[in-house]
C-alpha cells in the first residue's frame, strides 16, 4: 500500500532519450499523447530500459578476488498510442528511489508521462501507506503495546469499561508492593486492636483501642462528599463523525494538533477481537495530522492527545474503511484502535 506526496511529470520528445534517477520512490499512472500532433495517423512507441536484477557467476567466485557484479539491462514497451484511436492509458509502474531508468518514444509524436511520488508500506490500516511497516525488526524506541492497557486483551463487549492500568504498574511497583505488605499486615494490627478493646480501665469500662481513636477522628476531619483517595473513572466521550475516544491515561507533553507530525504506536482489533494490525515495537508509525494521510477517524480521533498519553479510539466504518473496507478489514467494519502518542515533531 501506498500513499501520494507530490505530482510528477515527464514529457518525453521524438528522438530524445529521458534518464529518470528518482529521488523518491514515482508511480506513473498515465501516459498521454501531447495537445500537438506532428503525426495525426501514425502509431507512437514508449520503451523502457531498466537494470535488471545483479547477477554474480558462482562459478568465478574467488575470496581474493574482487570483481564487480554484472549488471544486466532490460528494455520493455510500456505503450503504443494513436491518435483518435488510443490517445492515453492507465499504467501502475513503480520507479524505485535511486535506480536509473531511461524512457525514449518509438514516432513523431510527443508523450507525457504523469504520476505521483509515493511512500509505501506493507500494510494497511490505519493508513494508506508509511515507510514504517508492522512489527519491524529496528528495535528503536520500542515500546510494548501489547501491554498498553488492561483492556487490549479483553472480550470486546467490556472495551468500554475499562481503562489503562500500564503506567500505575511500570512506574510505581514499590508502591504496589508496599500496597500489599500492608495488607498481609492488617490481620495483625486488628488482632492487636482487638485485645486493646478488652481492656479495661479503672471505671470498669472497655479502653477504646488507638486505631479506632484515630479512625474517628479522620472521619470527623473528612469533609462531606470529599472525593479524595478515589481514582476518577475515565469518560468516553464523541468527537466529529462519531467517533468515540476514551482516555486511558493523559499525557504530560505537548498537545496534538492538525498540521503536526506524529509519531504513534498503536494495536488495531476488529469488534470481534481479531488484531488486524499493530505497530508495538521498531520504528512508531508517522504521519501528518489532518492531512488526510490516514483514515478519517485517526485524523480527528487523535486531535488533542498529550504525548505520552494513550486512548482508546472507537471508529465508526464511515471514518475508517467504510462500505469498500481493505485487506484483513470487512466491509462497513467498526474499528477499535488502542493508541499511544510517543512524539511531536
Amino acid at each position: 500500500m501506498a500513499i501520494a506526496i507530490g505530482l510528477w511529470s515527464l514529457e518525453l520528445k521524438p528522438g530524445k532519450v529521458e534518464s529518470v534517477e528518482p529521488q523518491a520512490d514515482i508511480r506513473i499512472t498515465n501516459v498521454a499523447l501531447g495537445d500537438v500532433l506532428k503525426d495525426a495517423s501514425g502509431r507512437t512507441t514508449v520503451k523502457l530500459t531498466y537494470q535488471g536484477p545483479v547477477q554474480i557467476d558462482s562459478e568465478d567466485e574467488d575470496e581474493d578476488q574482487e570483481d564487480e557484479p554484472k549488471v544486466s539491462l532490460h528494455t520493455t514497451v510500456v505503450c503504443s498510442l494513436k491518435p483518435d484511436t488510443f490517445e492515453q492509458t492507465s499504467t501502475d509502474i513503480v520507479l524505485q528511489e535511486d535506480e536509473e531508468y531511461v524512457f525514449e518514444v518509438v514516432g513523431k509524436n510527443t508523450v507525457y508521462l504523469t504520476g505521483n511520488y509515493i511512500e509505501q508500506s506493507v500494510n494497511n490500516p490505519p493508513y494508506m501507506g508509511s515507510e514504517d511497516g508492522m512489527d519491524s525488526d529496528d528495535d528503536e524506541d520500542a515500546y510494548d503495546l501489547r501491554e498498553v492497557s488492561s483492556d487490549v486483551e479483553m472480550n470486546p463487549d467490556e472495551l468500554m469499561s475499562h481503562a489503562s492500568h500500564l503506567d500505575e504498574i511500570e512506574e510505581h511497583p514499590k508502591n504496589l508492593k508496599r500496597a500489599r505488605d500492608l495488607e498481609a499486615e492488617e490481620p495483625a494490627k486488628l488482632s492487636k486492636a482487638e485485645k486493646k478493646k478488652k481492656q479495661k480501665g479503672e471505671n470498669g469500662k472497655p479502653v477504646e483501642s488507638t486505631s479506632e481513636t484515630k479512625k474517628a477522628e479522620s472521619k470527623k476531619e473528612e469533609p462531606k462528599g470529599s472525593s479524595e483517595g478515589k481514582k476518577s473513572k475515565a469518560v468516553e466521550k464523541e468527537v466529529a463523525g462519531g467517533i468515540k475516544v476514551l482516555d486511558s491515561k493523559v499525557g504530560t507533553g505537548p498537545t496534538a494538533k492538525k498540521g503536526n507530525t506524529v509519531r504513534m504506536r498503536y494495536i488495531g482489533k476488529l469488534t470481534t477481537g481479531k488484531v488486524f494490525d499493530k505497530n508495538v515495537k521498531g520504528k512508531p508509525f508517522t504521519f501528518h495530522l489532518g492531512k488526510g494521510e490516514v483514515i478519517k477517524g485517526w485524523d480527528e480521533g487523535i486531535v488533542g492527545m498529550q504525548v505520552g498519553g494513550e486512548r482508546r479510539l472507537t471508529i465508526p466504518p464511515a471514518m475508517g474503511y467504510g462500505k469498500s473496507g481493505t485487506d484483513g478489514i470487512p466491509k462497513n467494519a467498526t474499528l477499535i484502535f488502542e493508541v499511544k502518542l510517543m512524539e511531536i515533531k
